[in-house]
């Protein structure tokens, strides 16, 4: 900790280099996290003053990687965080007032010696922030009052989860200014899936936030919800000779709630066909040996959804495994399994609704044409629109970014890669 003069002139010297190539990974993302963090240390001096004990704190988005619909029948994920994050220069108050400003957006403060939910605070930052006081508290942790400067870089919509790198990032300041770092990394997610759920009003799994709190390739098996088991997967992503690309079809997840309910409910409502919750306590051969009655109870398109279930498990653990033995080629093969059983038997790339709108199916296609035999693609996240996912070799990248932007527009395609590390005191 320092202040905001000494944190610059250490920027500025290049004395956090090496720990910002750590965290960022090339020298061109040192030099814009440079210029970047030092905008950021000028605006919280801007409303806050300065401070001689100001840090900056950094949680970064995250992506799914193998286990797409999986965990919400208690199944298998393989997720990883991101390079894009939000970063905060933030420091402790004498009060128990938080006080936070991303950029962009209007100045929050609120009054933590009041952790119960406010329902007009349902849907926002605020929410978030009482939301992850309340839950610190509640496992047991210190918490007080902050002052934070705060601007992310996650994109709102892609699918990288901004709210759980913001959950994160306000559960990583409480961490450091608090509790000299001692919570871990996997009570900081489940403090903020509680935060999400009680305090924000959304019903969300636990998969966002643990890979934006743990940081890199990370295995999480929801058998038990309330104590999934998660571990981390090591394999060096910046070796492997690809990016990872993320493209935004532009597609709005508009009126789709319904088509993300109908995923779950079907994959459920085969579970109850054997007296069961959820599709993780119903043995595989029981489900296949019963198809003909599913099929009368619940319909086709359940069959083919728990199949897709059932598969996408195998195949998040078999990712895993071709990671650990740094197999790439092995893994893309399993990626593009994955995400022809999302399209052909989960059916998440485009509603039924607009089947003429089919953004997804079309990035798809164009994938394929480009990168077959050399990298992978799939359906990204909840689907039905926004974002497909590409590994693509990096000597195919440029070539790869433009006929995808010619089809989807400038910015189209934001090329990634795999954060090494999850929420984080930088310096």
């Amino acid at each position: 900790m320092a202040n905001s003069i000494q944190l610059k002139e250490k920027l500025a010297s290049g004395e956090f280099d090496s720990r910002l190539k750590e965290v960022y990974l090339s020298d061109d993302a040192v030099c814009a996290q440079k210029t970047r963090q030092a905008e950021i240390i000028d605006a919280y001096v801007e409303l806050f003053g300065d401070n001689d004990n100001l840090a900056l704190f950094s949680a970064p988005g995250r992506t799914e990687v193998g286990g797409n619909h999986t965990d919400h029948n208690h199944g298998k994920v393989l997720a990883a965080s991101v390079n894009l994050d939000t970063v905060a220069a933030a420091a402790k108050r004498d009060d128990m007032i938080a006080c936070e400003k991303s950029l962009g957006h209007g100045i929050i403060e609120i009054d933590i010696s009041d952790l119960e939910p406010h329902e007009n605070e349902f849907g926002k930052s605020s929410g978030l922030i009482r939301g992850m006081c309340a839950g610190f508290k509640k496992y047991g942790y210190n918490i007080g009052g902050f002052n934070a400067a705060s601007a992310s870089c996650v994109l709102a919509g892609s699918g990288l989860s901004s709210s759980a790198a913001y959950e994160v990032l306000i559960g990583t300041i409480l961490n450091h200014l608090y509790n000299d770092g001692q919570v871990s990394p996997v009570d900081v997610a489940k403090i903020a899936q509680y935060a999400e759920n009680v305090y924000f009003g959304k019903p969300c799994g636990l998969m966002d936030q643990m890979a934006s709190s743990v940081g890199s390739f990370i295995t999480i098996d929801f058998k038990n919800p309330a104590e999934p088991v998660i571990n981390k997967v090591e394999f060096d992503f910046a070796a492997c000779g690809h990016s990872l690309c993320i493209v935004d079809t532009g597609g709005s997840h508009a009126d789709l709630t319904d088509d993300y309910a109908a995923v779950r409910g079907e994959m459920k409502s085969a579970a109850g066909v054997f007296g069961k919750d959820v599709l993780r306590e119903v043995p595989e051969e029981d489900f296949m040996a019963h198809i003909k009655q599913v099929r009368e109870e619940c319909g086709d398109r359940a069959v083919l959804r728990a199949v897709h279930f059932y598969n996408e498990n195998k195949r998040a653990m078999a990712e895993v495994e071709a990671l650990t033995n740094g197999d790439f080629d092995k893994f893309k093969e399993i990626v593009i399994e994955s995400g022809r059983s999302s399209y052909m038997y989960n059916q998440n790339v485009f509603t039924t609704k607009a089947p003429q709108e089919q953004g997804l199916s079309v990035a798809l296609l164009l994938c394929e044409e480009m990168l077959k035999g050399k990298g992978a693609w799939r359906v990204h996240g909840g689907g039905f629109a926004g974002t497909i996912q590409a590994f693509v070799p990096n000597d195919m990248l440029e070539e790869f970014r433009s006929t995808i932007e010619a089809v989807y527009g400038n910015g189209s395609c934001h090329v990634l890669s795999i954060r090494p590390f999850g929420g984080i005191k930088l310096y």
